[in-house]
């Protein structure tokens, strides 16, 4: 085992941990993605609520989960919920006022 330690090229000292790239200093690495996928849930499921179209309710609630996988941890939750909420509401009122499966939009 000692001689396994001689040779050991390996310097302890020019070993450096990884630092991300704060987004303060350059604003283009920041992911705009939640952002977007937040404002396409809302605009599909006010379409869902308003227009009672089920397939755009189902494709709030999809872009609701792809925001809500996409977020950091220290992002503002409180708008991310209540577009969840308002996309998940869509869903269950295209369904109490037409309870029959959908049909393709085609």
């Amino acid at each position: 085992m000692s001689s396994n330690n001689m040779s050991d090229l390996r310097r302890p000292a020019k070993i450096l941990r990884y630092k991300a790239p704060s987004t303060e200093a350059n604003p283009t690495l920041e992911d705009p993605t939640p952002d977007y996928m937040n404002l396409l849930g809302m605009i599909f499921s006010m379409c869902g609520l308003m227009l009672k179209l089920k397939w755009c309710a189902w494709i709030a609630v999809y872009c609701s989960f792809i925001s809500f996988a996409n977020s950091r941890s220290s992002e503002d939750t409180k708008q991310m919920m209540s577009s969840f909420m308002l996309s998940i509401s869509a869903v269950v009122m295209s369904y109490l006022q037409n309870p029959q499966p959908m049909s393709p939009p085609w």
